[in-house]
């Protein structure tokens, strides 16, 4: 088969924006070609000169590449700086980390508010529906362009996780381990649910406007709010919330109406709504929620979620996840788990028992960080890496 070779521009030693020409299409799974395609990242590290120390962190559904950096609109630290770090499992000093901001996201990857060569717009609704492997395919064109041609690791939590797995199916050879956090190997119908809710609150918007709110000047901010803090609850636990919030009063006495919040958590989940429209796309929302709900690894391997692990057998991998979890839960994980043992794969596998639900991946939680230094530490060893 051909291949394309992609002439390499400068590459920035922090990360960037690879633009990849027209030339050089992203190949989509729903048959549609994106280019010219624009790939951010960012990058902590160096790579050693055997090129064996890279690792490709994949972020989650309102993630980006910001993994372990001040994010530039909110100022805030990275969403996984309590895990990449100088002495933390990920440690810049040993490894050369990266992340990149999947196609279809909104922070320099291209995506629904890119402009569109054709028509000098903003895509919008006429942006190609994607899917997780369009995801990893757009990855592995970044690592040709690096000269990366073997991982040291793939590591991910929830749509992290689901692109980990992804990379195992499809680029086995590319990969000497693979780390999956609180994943899962297709989307339930309850997922699929609660996105549907998100997705039709933005859509019921007046301004998103079929899509087309960039040409108007105005943004979904309502709609999309909504769709966060929905989605928001998914992420925690009961008991999180009740030991956070329980039926707290944001102030004293009842306001005996519904313009101000009564309650912390109806508080809580108005302010995690309204910071996250500073910094996401409603058509972003839209699609990455659509390929999240697309996702079933099994269902391109006859059914059979072993199938898609058979070529994988060399893999090391890890699974993760967090008894609390009612998003992506244990028993799915151990479903995968079953899957690679099937497949003859290698795996270990560990249910941290937290209260702080699907959003433990990101929260200060030990067990999973001494999880992850013991398994970088256990496959460093076994690659040579000092």
């Amino acid at each position: 088969m051909s291949q394309t070779v992609i002439e390499s521009p400068a590459i920035e030693t922090n990360g960037g924006t690879l633009r990849l020409p027209a030339d050089a299409p992203l190949r989509l799974d729903s048959g549609a070609t994106l280019a010219p395609l624009e790939i951010a990242y960012k990058t902590y590290g160096r790579l050693n000169a055997e090129r064996s120390n890279a690792v490709l962190v994949c972020h989650a559904l309102t993630g980006d590449q910001h993994a372990a950096s001040a994010h530039p609109i909110t100022g805030k630290p990275g969403w996984w700086s309590r895990v990449i770090g100088p002495g933390l499992p990920l440690d810049p000093d040993r490894y050369f980390i990266i992340c990149t901001n999947v196609v279809g996201g909104c922070m320099g990857s291209t995506g629904p508010s890119s402009i569109d060569p054709a028509t000098g717009k903003s895509y919008g609704l006429t942006f190609p529906v994607i899917t997780i492997a369009d995801m990893v395919r757009a990855q592995a064109m970044l690592l040709d362009v690096l000269e990366i041609e073997t991982l040291f690791a793939v590591v991910g939590g929830s749509m992290g996780g689901m692109q980990a797995l992804q990379w195992a199916a499809d680029y086995p050879h590319r990969l000497h381990s693979a780390v999956c956090i609180a994943p899962a190997a297709r989307h339930s119908a309850q997922n699929i649910a609660f996105h549907e809710v998100g997705r039709q609150a933005i859509m019921a918007d007046p301004d998103w406007r079929g899509g087309a709110y960039e040409a108007h000047g105005v943004r979904p901010e309502k709609g999309l709010a909504v769709a966060r803090m929905a989605a928001h609850i998914t992420y925690l636990s009961e008991a999180a919330l009740q030991r956070k919030f329980g039926r707290e009063l944001q102030r004293d006495g009842l306001s005996w109406g519904f313009d101000a919040p009564d309650f912390q958590v109806e508080s809580y989940l108005r302010y995690q709504g309204a910071s996250f429209v500073d910094r996401f796309d409603a058509n972003s929302y839209l699609y990455i929620t659509r390929a999240l709900d697309y996702f079933d690894l099994a269902a391109s391997h006859g059914g059979v979620l072993a199938n898609a692990f058979r070529r994988a057998r060399d893999v090391r991998f890890c699974v993760l996840s967090f008894s609390s979890d009612w998003l992506y839960s244990t028993g799915e994980s151990r479903d995968i788990v079953r899957a690679l043992n099937a497949a003859g794969c290698r795996a270990s596998f560990v249910e941290i028992e937290t209260d702080k639900g699907h959003d433990a991946i990101f929260l200060e939680e030990p067990v999973l960080h001494s999880a992850l230094r013991g398994f970088f530490e256990s496959q460093a060893s076994r690659r040579g890496l000092a």
